[in-house]
């Protein structure tokens, strides 16, 4: 396969066929450099040379009803981590001050659970008011499902994206959780579409899914049309049901990155969860086909410093975007 010709259609606004998609996922090691220069091609065409910078809160750690067999906090996880209720508003308003001086471009707020009651909202909408009025910087939130009326007072708070993952493909989804459908999730993105609020919506890669899995959700993710795609690798974290999942080569990860970029040309694609843990050494080659990472660990797993993420940057010959107002 000649992978710049798949940069040419992808730059052109053409979706992919699936012999191309597979081509990229199957393709041999010794390619991988012309790979990703062919992603590169695009990530430089719409996003230059560009890094965003993004930073999670754990707002409200555990105790979640839902059985999603990759997360620690699940109702499934024997995991060791620490459980806590909503923080308040102060430690929010800190937190994000703290990713601001990381340089990350969107603060996102994370909580556990089915869904925010209505207490829930009250407490972030308030805390979310006083970030805004205090930080420059842009809120995402991902707080499980929603409908439009709770999507539309985020909106109205000043949250600018909202976060939920499709995860993986719907074929395979009842592999991953009971307890919600793949088309709840997509119900949720779409009630935060309708209340005008940007999406923010990836994948999970490395949960024992197939190729065709892997080019079922990047497809869907495309014709979605979110702004940011989050695409995580699955850290097997001791005490959840995909413990001893592990089986992703760096390889892997950078091909799966690749894909989304040809897929997703114009989005932002993030390097999420496990960037540490699977790419290791690998990990700045991943900025050639994405435009944005996160800094500071992820929810209950650690991660890479923004100061050595700062580095990492600037050793690439890439800069880092940061959010202003205006």
């Amino acid at each position: 396969m000649n992978f710049d010709t798949l940069a040419e259609k992808s730059i052109a606004g053409l979706e992919l066929d699936r012999v191309e998609c597979r081509s990229v996922l199957e393709s041999r090691d010794a390619e991988l450099m012309d790979l990703l220069a062919a992603a590169f091609r695009v990530r430089q065409r719409f996003c230059g040379m560009k890094v965003h910078i993004h930073v999670l809160s754990n707002a409200r750690s555990g105790l979640c009803p839902e059985d999603c067999n990759y997360c620690s906090q699940s109702a499934l996880s024997n995991a060791d981590y620490d459980k806590y209720p909503l923080i308040n508003r102060e430690a929010l308003i800190a937190e994000a001050q703290s990713a601001k001086e990381a340089k990350a471009r969107r603060f996102c707020i994370v909580t556990s659970g089915r869904g925010p009651s209505a207490r829930d909202l009250d407490h972030l909408t308030e805390a979310i008011q006083a970030i805004k009025e205090t930080v420059d910087i842009s809120i995402c939130c991902s707080l499980g499902l929603l409908d439009t009326a709770q999507a539309q007072r985020l909106k109205e708070a000043g949250v600018e994206q909202l976060n939920h993952n499709l995860n993986t493909s719907e074929r395979f989804y009842p592999e991953i959780c009971s307890t919600h459908t793949f088309q709840d999730r997509l119900d949720t993105l779409e009630a935060a579409r309708g209340a005008g609020l940007k999406l923010c919506t990836g994948a999970i890669f490395g949960q024992g899914e197939t190729h065709d899995d892997i080019i079922d959700v990047s497809i869907a993710l495309r014709r979605l049309e979110p702004q940011s795609v989050p695409v995580n690798f699955l850290h097997p974290i001791p005490g959840t049901p995909f413990e001893q999942i592990n089986y992703l080569t760096p390889g892997d990860c950078l091909r799966s990155l690749c894909l989304m970029r040809f897929l997703c040309p114009a989005q932002e694609i993030r390097v999420a969860g496990g960037r540490e843990f699977h790419l290791r050494q690998l990990q700045p080659l991943a900025l050639y086909p994405a435009n944005s990472i996160f800094v500071s660990g992820y929810l209950t797993t650690p991660g890479q410093g923004y100061r050595e993420a700062w580095q990492m940057i600037e050793d690439m010959g890439f800069e880092i975007e940061e959010h202003h107002n205006g």
